[in-house]
């Protein structure tokens, strides 16, 4: 077993895995670490866990060091040259006239490099700003463009239900989110009601997926076929919650409200996207 602690280099982000070797490493603490992008700083969100190292295709890399009141000084630097940054690159943009949206800056600890994220309707040839950018700060730039989820979660909000975006606020990284997930749940497939403010499908959707799904699994559909007290009928509509069901009878199109464990299923249906429904809801499920 190795003994390793779990560092986020944003508020909430995801969770990296390094050996603390011999410090005592607390939760929040700032420590500094060496990853793909070069030294970083970042916070300590996971302590005192032990995985099996065969979990890892690659050697878990020690912590360099606690963060020193120095380091400290250096982050507040990098914040400054990152609001900077974004101003030039916005001036940067505006002078080359390209169709894309500045939304964050990100200053390396080592200041070994800058990275520009951006949204485009489609893509762009930003070779010119990459040079214009690199001969202004005499470092390496990266320009990244990012989905609307993505620039949400950076720059935060409201949503509908009136708390802070769940993605800026808790979740670490995006769960896929379908549209099948809604029309299980018997939400209406109106965009507007079952999209967040990026115009994706709410992350929420989520969250009662498998309460749902273990309910579908001994309810009947809406156009099962099911044998009530009074005779054979067809199910109109569920309420998954509640567990009871309209009925259509077949003898005489009378419509019945049953609990489902008073019915016996004959022929159970299937919940399915019609071409118009999937028409209409295309695109909500992209980044």
């Amino acid at each position: 077993m190795l003994k390793i602690i779990g560092v986020r280099f944003k508020s909430v982000g995801k969770i990296y895995y390094f050996d603390p070797k011999d410090y005592d490493v607390k939760m929040g603490d700032k420590v500094i670490v060496e990853t793909a992008r070069g030294v970083e700083c970042g916070e300590v969100a996971l302590v005192d866990r032990e995985i099996d190292e065969t979990r890892f295709t690659n050697p878990v890399k020690g912590i360099i060091r606690l963060a020193t009141p120095n380091d400290m000084k250096t982050i507040e630097k990098n914040r400054q040259k990152e609001k900077d940054a974004f101003k030039i690159c916005e001036q940067k943009i505006a002078a080359h006239k390209l169709k894309m949206n500045l939304i964050d800056v990100e200053c390396t600890f080592d200041n070994n490099k800058l990275l520009f994220y951006f949204t485009a309707e489609s893509r762009v040839d930003f070779r010119e700003l990459v040079k214009d950018l690199a001969a202004v700060f005499r470092t390496r730039i990266e320009l990244r463009q990012i989905g609307v989820r993505d620039e949400a979660k950076m720059l935060g909000g409201l949503g509908i239900c009136g708390q802070p975006f769940c993605c800026s606020r808790f979740l670490g990284e995006f769960q896929p989110v379908s549209i099948k997930m809604a029309k299980e749940q018997g939400l209406s497939l109106n965009p507007t009601k079952i999209s967040g403010t990026c115009g994706r499908l709410m992350c929420c959707l989520k969250y009662e997926q498998d309460s749902y799904e273990d309910l579908l699994k001994h309810t009947p559909k809406v156009g099962a076929i099911v044998k009530t007290a009074e005779g054979r009928g067809v199910v109109e509509e569920v309420n998954l919650l509640t567990g009871k069901l309209r009925v259509k009878m077949d003898k005489n199109d009378n419509v019945v409200v049953v609990k489902k464990d008073d019915i016996e299923v004959i022929k159970d249906s299937v919940i399915r996207l019609d071409r118009d429904e999937i028409k209409a809801l295309k695109g909500l499920e992209g980044k």
